[in-house]
């Protein structure tokens, strides 16, 4: 059916959504054309992708082997997520090495560090949809029902999307519309009356226009008391092929989130566990806060011949974050009484984005050169207003951490701030892989940025502005003196505008930084793993002023160094293994009377670890699966504001994995999270708000295809 359109979509689709494609190894032209037919047919008909991916073309944005990169990529699949039973962005990042929790914003958005580096400290951690940045604004925690793979992208990648951070990137590619019609439907039931449903429908709808339509609705309860939270997330996608040569295609994504804000529990003078993880400290009358968001993607891509192609696409978001807050304030002298401040937020940020791309092929010689040259721009407005009343002397807004009594009430709030935030930005980019010979590959790369930058305080009814520039150079060579082994050396600058106000009112200079690497990359068919060393510095770097935690300092320079080792694939027959470690060396080179020089990064382990084994077997006339593994973090630092060395304690939980599959249409999984029940402190950001790892967590899944 319709050959040359399903061609050309899935050409479309390599190019413009970073895949990862499952394809043989073209040693001559004709196994190169081969190998791209595999590619297609993987991206239309979703081949089981078994752990392993060969190519991540969010890296270059071009369909490149991953063995051919001077760079550490991570490639999470869906068939990984799918065996350790991974719902949302957070549980995916566990599976890669150098990521570590970060403080949540109590739970209402995904925050993280990749090789130390956190992001903006105003907004969950970076992170992209389909190459476009879905971090700005208020976008609550990531659902994992449209997600087609996780690609960790490891160094700075801002010669080729601007704005970034030094540690890496994360790019999520979302699943195609497919002209092969496929329905399936996922109920399950977890601990703490948790049930969720999701569905998943593509198919055509003419000849040449094909859909498909993802969904998910959760509720539940917590092992926190008496929190609840519920999510709904819908993403409808179209395709049209238009021609033979030219592809439309558009992605929408909804998202609402209600959920309390959580702060978390306390440390009583630096020590945890004093009382149980499940207290809430909060004031359950405040209510939910409700996160929205609406996305729209919009790409269209066009092959003039084998050689050439141009790609471009259209982003806007809108978002927005609503609701009333307790939180914590300090213990007072008793070391039980807890005062606290009430806090209400209303806030609404619009995202549009857009980009063109030309790719082509080039020779010199007996050199051949892939060759992208591309043009970007976003504009964000943000809007934040937050009412907020601290303790009085009068009224302390207080709660007993040992015996606590809800129903409290603060003196009524006042106007906190009241700010308007408006960034625009523009880069040129060109980027150019070349092949000098069967072993030797080389990765030049360059892109020049400008950007404006106006924060209004609507209290003070006073301004600020900046337009910094910034060239982010990349270079890096890549050796293979077997088919199976690459070994690569890169180097590469980065930058990130960074966004809000000092306390007197003035813009924070862009965050700046260096970055060096080299590695080892080996993959004999069935088993790949990547071996990378870096090193990274980064001046102007902005941390929460500890004097009134509405507002950022600048902490000087701090620096990153560290070991990486990720490893995924088939180990023998039938059985499938992901394992990850990091050792991650991140402290502050330089720095003032409140970041202390020395000092280690908030929330990062100098050492982590996960693994994940699941052995397949035949089970009467269907198939089974029995696996487990582990995760494993160091001890970290945990306060963001100040250095007090107040640590937060190592822990390693257990997962044991299970599915039977009767038939080819229906799957049943059964999966324990944290198996022994171990109490852990998953982030912090002071002594009063340590988010508590998840108790023991039961889920019971069923998927059927249909």
């Amino acid at each position: 059916m319709y050959p040359s359109r399903h061609r050309t979509l899935a050409l479309f689709l390599a190019a413009t959504y970073p895949l990862a494609a499952l394809a043989a190894e073209p040693d001559s032209a004709a196994a190169a054309a081969q190998a791209s037919d595999k590619r297609d047919v993987v991206v239309v008909t979703g081949q089981r992708q078994n752990y392993r991916s060969l190519s991540a073309t969010g890296a270059t944005k071009t369909d490149t082997l991953l063995k051919d990169l001077p760079q550490s990529v991570r490639v999470i699949t869906a068939d990984l997520l799918k065996d350790v039973g991974v719902t949302n962005l957070a549980g995916a990042l566990d599976l890669s090495s150098g990521i570590s929790r970060a403080s949540n914003f109590g739970g209402l958005w995904d925050s993280y560090a990749m090789r130390g580096f956190t992001g903006d400290p105003n907004f969950g951690s970076d992170y992209m949809v389909n190459g476009f940045n879905s971090s700005r604004g208020y976008n609550g925690l990531r659902d994992g029902v449209s997600t087609q793979s996780v690609e960790v992208l490891k160094g700075p990648a801002s010669a080729l999307y601007g704005r970034g951070e030094p540690g890496g990137t994360v790019n999520i590619t979302t699943k195609k519309p497919r002209f092969q019609p496929e329905y399936s439907l996922d109920v399950s039931a977890a601990s703490f009356n948790t049930y969720r449903g999701a569905i998943d429908l593509t198919g055509p709808l003419s000849e040449n226009v094909a859909y498909r339509l993802s969904g998910a609705y959760e509720k539940g309860d917590s092992f926190r008391d008496t929190l609840t939270h519920e999510r709904k997330f819908l993403s409808p996608s179209f395709v049209w092929a238009i021609g033979d040569n030219t592809t439309l295609s558009y992605e929408l994504e909804a998202m609402e989130q209600r959920a309390p804000f959580d702060r978390g529990v306390v440390a009583v003078k630096g020590v945890l566990g004093l009382i149980p993880n499940s207290r809430f400290l909060g004031e359950p009358g405040d209510g939910p806060v409700i996160v929205k968001s609406l996305g729209h993607q919009v790409f269209v891509q066009h092959q003039f011949n084998e050689r050439w192609s141009v790609q471009s696409g259209l982003s806007y978001r809108d978002s927005s974050l609503d609701g009333t807050s307790s939180q914590a304030s300090n213990l007072l002298a008793d070391d039980r009484t807890l005062r606290r401040q009430r806090r209400r937020n209303d806030f609404a940020a619009i995202d549009v984005a857009g980009r063109l791309e030309l790719l082509g092929k080039l020779m010199t010689g007996a050199i051949q050169h892939n060759v992208l040259f591309g043009v970007d721009a976003y504009k964000f407005d943000d809007h934040r207003v937050q009412l907020r009343r601290n303790p009085s002397a009068t009224n302390a807004y207080a709660i007993d951490i040992y015996n606590p009594v809800y129903g409290g009430v603060a003196d009524p709030m006042t106007l906190s701030y009241d700010t308007q935030s408006n960034q625009k930005a523009h880069g040129y980019y060109a980027q150019d892989q070349v092949d000098l010979s069967e072993r030797w590959k080389v990765l030049l790369g360059l892109r020049y940025d400008s950007a404006d930058q106006v924060v209004i305080n609507n209290v003070l009814k006073i301004s600020n502005s900046q337009s910094p520039t910034a060239s982010s150079p990349r270079a890096g060579i890549v050796y293979q003196p077997t088919t199976a082994l690459s070994l690569y050396l890169t180097a590469a600058k980065s930058f990130r505008p960074n966004s809000g106000i000092s306390i007197e009112n003035t813009a924070f200079a862009p965050e700046k930084s260096k970055s060096y690497e080299a590695g080892a990359k080996y993959d004999n068919g069935q088993l790949t793993s990547t071996l990378a060393v870096y090193k990274i510095s980064k001046e102007n770097v902005l941390t929460t002023n500890p004097l009134n935690t509405d507002f950022s300092i600048s902490a000087g320079e701090v620096g990153s160094k560290g070991i990486e080792l990720d490893v995924s694939g088939e180990i023998a027959k039938n059985v499938r293994l992901s394992a990850a470690y990091a050792y991650t060396d991140a402290t502050v080179t330089k720095g003032d009377k409140t970041i202390i020089t020395g000092s280690r990064f908030p929330n990062v382990p100098k050492n982590s670890a996960s693994v994940v084994i699941v052995p397949t077997f035949k089970l009467g006339s269907g198939m089974a699966s029995l696996g487990g593994g582990f995760n494993y973090v160091g001890e970290r630092l945990g306060d963001v504001a100040v250095s007090s060395g107040f640590l937060l304690p190592a822990y390693t939980t257990v997962k044991l994995l299970s599915s039977y599959s009767p038939s080819k249409k229906i799957r049943f999984s059964l999966n324990i999270d944290n198996l022994f029940n171990k109490q852990y402190f998953a982030s912090s950001y002071s002594q009063v708000w340590v988010a508590p790892g998840t108790e023991r967590t039961v889920t019971l899944n069923m998927h059927y295809a249909f």
